[in-house]
C-alpha cells in the first residue's frame, strides 16, 4: 500500500506541476498564419473564456480545420482540472526507472490505458491504447514558470496497438510568449513523418491581445 500512495503521491506532484489557465483567465484573440512547404494561410482567431475556440478568415475548410484542431489541443492541455476530478478513480503503482531517471507510473482503471514516465516533478511521457491506436509522447525539454511547466520540445509516435507497426511520427517545437498574466503558444513548428516523407508545418499567432471581461 505504500508503493501504492508513493506512486498516487509522485504522480499528482507532476500533474499539477503543469502550466495550467486559471479560472479568471480571459481568452485572447490572434492572428494566425499557417505556412506549409510553399502554401501560407492567414487568419484570425479567438479561445474564449470558456475555452472553445473560433477560427475565421480562412476559405480552405481543411486547413481552418487543422488550425482548430491543433487549438483544441492546446485548450486541452492548459485547462485546469483538479487530480481527484480526472485521476480519483485510478490506482497508481511504480514500475521501472530508465537510464534517464524517469519513474513508470502504471495506471488501472484509467478508460484510455494510459501509463506515464515523471522525471522529478514533471511528466515526461504519456502512453495510452485507443481502440487500435496506441500512443506514445516524450517530452524532450520543457520551460519552467513560475506557476509550472510547459513542454517545449516533444514527440509522438502512433503504432497499430495490434501488431506494433508504425503508423506515424510527430516531432513539436512549440514557443510560448507571456501576455499580461498568462503564457499563450505563439509558435510551433510541426515535422510529420509518415511513409518516409517529413512534411514540416508551420503555426504562427501574432498580435496576440487577451480578452477584456464582459461587464455585468
Amino acid at each position: 500500500m505504500t508503493e501504492q500512495l508513493n506512486a498516487r503521491d509522485l504522480f499528482r506532484a507532476a500533474y499539477e506541476n503543469r502550466y495550467t489557465w486559471d479560472n479568471n483567465f480571459p481568452g485572447y484573440r490572434a492572428d494566425v498564419t499557417l505556412k506549409q512547404g510553399d502554401e501560407v494561410y492567414t487568419g484570425k482567431i479567438v479561445i474564449n473564456p470558456d475555452l472553445s475556440v473560433e477560427v475565421t478568415g480562412i476559405e480552405n475548410e481543411e486547413v481552418q480545420q487543422s488550425i482548430y484542431n491543433q487549438l483544441r489541443d492546446v485548450v486541452t492541455h492548459r485547462k485546469r482540472s483538479a487530480f481527484e476530478e480526472a485521476h480519483g478513480k485510478n490506482s497508481f503503482s511504480v514500475g521501472s526507472t530508465d537510464e534517464t531517471g524517469a519513474i513508470e507510473i502504471l495506471v488501472t482503471g484509467d478508460a484510455m490505458g494510459s501509463n506515464y514516465k515523471i522525471r522529478g516533478k514533471e511528466i515526461c511521457q504519456v502512453s495510452r491504447v485507443m481502440g487500435r491506436m496506441a500512443f506514445t509522447i516524450n517530452t524532450q525539454e520543457s520551460l519552467p514558470t513560475p506557476e509550472g511547466y510547459l513542454a517545449k520540445r516533444y514527440d509522438a509516435v502512433f503504432r497499430n496497438s495490434q501488431t506494433g507497426e508504425l503508423l506515424r511520427e510527430l516531432q513539436f517545437e512549440d514557443t510560448y510568449e507571456k501576455v499580461g498574466d498568462y503564457y499563450v503558444l505563439t509558435r510551433q513548428v510541426v515535422y510529420a513523418k509518415e511513409n518516409g516523407q517529413v512534411i514540416t508545418t508551420e503555426f504562427n499567432f501574432s498580435n496576440v491581445k487577451l480578452l477584456e471581461p464582459v461587464a455585468v
